[in-house]
């Protein structure tokens, strides 16, 4: 067998041995943290999430009343919005009506204009 050949099997033992390693130190880790934390754990774990379940809920009572204002001030904004939106689009209406009647009674004088100015056209013609 060549030196070359070798190579290759000798890189993948060492990463499979380098995984191995690897892997016992994450187990052995974890199971001296898992030890650590039941030896050196104040509670015990019922009494943990007994003492969490009081906390939440009360927090959630010191909270709702916060909830309850935030949706009082949400719902009095938004009252607030709609009331100015409908004031504005009124108002643009009102406008946009205005500025068709301007462009209606500006067509319209254009119109007579150039009637007119056919009407004149025609009369010069049939004065000739």
């Amino acid at each position: 067998m060549l030196l070359k050949d070798l190579l290759p099997k000798v890189k993948l033992e060492r990463k499979s041995e380098v995984r191995k390693k690897i892997a016992i130190s994450a187990a052995v880790g974890l199971t001296a943290g898992a030890v650590t934390g039941v030896l050196l754990a104040p509670k015990a774990g019922k009494d943990t999430r007994e003492g969490l379940k009081k906390t939440i809920h009360e927090l959630l009572e010191k909270v709702k009343p916060l909830s309850d204002k935030v949706q009082e001030i949400i719902s009095g904004t938004k009252k607030k919005i709609t009331e100015r939106t409908h004031k504005v689009m009124g108002e643009a209406k009102e406008k946009g009506s205005g500025i068709n009647n301007e462009v209606h009674d500006g067509m319209y004088f254009k119109k007579l204009t150039a009637r007119a100015e056919e009407a004149a056209d025609d009369f010069q013609r049939n004065r000739k």
